[in-house]
């Protein structure tokens, strides 16, 4: 156990308030940390997270995310898996276009949550809803 986080099994925590957000990104941080990331790329994970956390509960309606540590035999990371039963992404081309947002905001989109992270698979459809995995490496 480091700073609460049980390094052997991942850690879920629901996305439905804004509340829920705030519990990612400090979940997420303590692994970053106990896996060792630079405090750079701890800062980059979180910030993902936190806009990956923010779509989940916007976009899908609320849902859920799991935060492992997962080891390649070289090094060590967070994998954060992000799951909604939301209506899907219609236009996944468009949605990780530079700059698009629906939101009106500043937020960084999936594109830029995506160029924070080393890994970033997106699954979507009007029928699941969307899952999305993401992975940052120590260096």
């Amino acid at each position: 156990m480091t700073a609460g986080v049980d390094l052997g099994q991942p850690q879920a925590q629901a996305i439905r308030s804004d509340e829920d957000v705030v519990r990612v990104r400090q979940l997420v941080r303590s692994v970053a940390v106990a896996v060792k990331l630079s405090l750079v790329d701890q800062t980059k994970v979180v910030t993902a997270a936190s806009e990956l956390a923010r779509n989940t509960l916007v976009y899908g309606g609320g849902g859920s995310v799991d935060v492992t540590i997962v080891d390649n035999g070289r090094r060590k990371g967070v994998q954060i898996v992000f799951a909604d039963s939301g209506p899907g992404i219609p236009d996944l081309d468009l949605a990780l276009t530079d700059g698009y947002t629906t939101g009106g905001g500043l937020g960084l989109g999936l594109s830029g949550a995506r160029r924070l992270v080393d890994e970033f698979q997106i699954e979507t459809s009007a029928e699941t809803g969307t899952r999305i995995t993401v992975t940052k490496w120590s260096r």
